[in-house]
């Protein structure tokens, strides 16, 4: 769809840059804008480089564990229905932790394996559509078989679809929790926009921290209270 969006936007750029005489300009922005793309590219790499180096001397330190385990309350809060000792909390916590320093890049593949943790999690449940065809599985003192009668699972754990007979995936709550965490995480310390910043010749870089700490702790707030109110909204039903 993003691309979709991107061309029609381009395309309507140009047309009304001919309509106007301004395909020159048009021209110009393009070769001028690929510059500073490239320009930006070799300063993130170098902020980017310089974060991750500090984040695996952090991890090889213990220092990351020690958060980890630091932040378990708060994962036993967001998470309740994740085993304490389950491989997708580490990398969670993994995540959090990288997206609160607002490591960016490094947070990415702990977020990639929470996923993959958390669809194994499903698929011990017994979750339909994380079931590897004709498996059984028993979890939570009961036999589920990954078979359907056709009918239509609507309890949030999986769909059917009557015509095919096909399941589909369907995000489990602690995915969708995790998700939309992630994408309002806390940052203390925003090293994309100080990196932008710098780029463009800003007087202050880190003068973004303080409204930054502001704006995406409001976020998280709003996230936790959303996510909160979904779940015991979900529990009733």
């Amino acid at each position: 769809m993003l691309n979709y969006l991107w061309a029609a936007m381009i395309a309507i750029g140009i047309i009304y840059a001919a309509f106007t005489g301004n395909l020159e300009a048009i021209t110009n922005a393009a070769l001028d804008s690929a510059g500073e793309g490239i320009s930006l590219c070799i300063t993130t790499a170098g902020v980017m480089a310089l974060w991750m180096g500090l984040m695996e001397i952090a991890q090889q330190a213990g220092l990351v564990a020690k958060l980890t385990r630091g932040i378990n309350p708060l994962l036993g809060f967001l998470f309740p229905r994740i085993p304490r000792e389950h491989k997708a909390r580490e990398y969670i916590a993994t995540n959090i932790i990288a997206n609160v320093l607002g490591l960016g890049w490094a947070c990415t593949p702990a977020g990639l394996k929470a996923m993959e943790e958390l669809a194994k999690l499903e698929a011990e449940r017994g979750t339909p559509g994380y079931l590897p065809e004709g498996e059984s599985v028993k979890s939570y003192g009961r036999e589920t078989a990954n078979v359907h009668d056709g009918g239509s699972m609507t309890d949030g754990s999986g769909l059917t679809d009557r015509k095919k007979g096909k399941r589909e995936r369907v995000a489990s709550n602690e995915m969708c929790t995790f998700l939309i965490l992630n994408i309002s995480s806390l940052q203390l310390i925003p090293v994309n926009m100080i990196a932008y910043r710098q780029q463009y010749g800003s007087v202050d870089p880190a003068g973004i921290i303080a409204p930054a700490i502001v704006a995406t702790f409001v976020s998280t707030v709003a996230a936790v209270v959303y996510c909160k109110v979904k779940d015991s909204r979900k529990r009733r039903v």
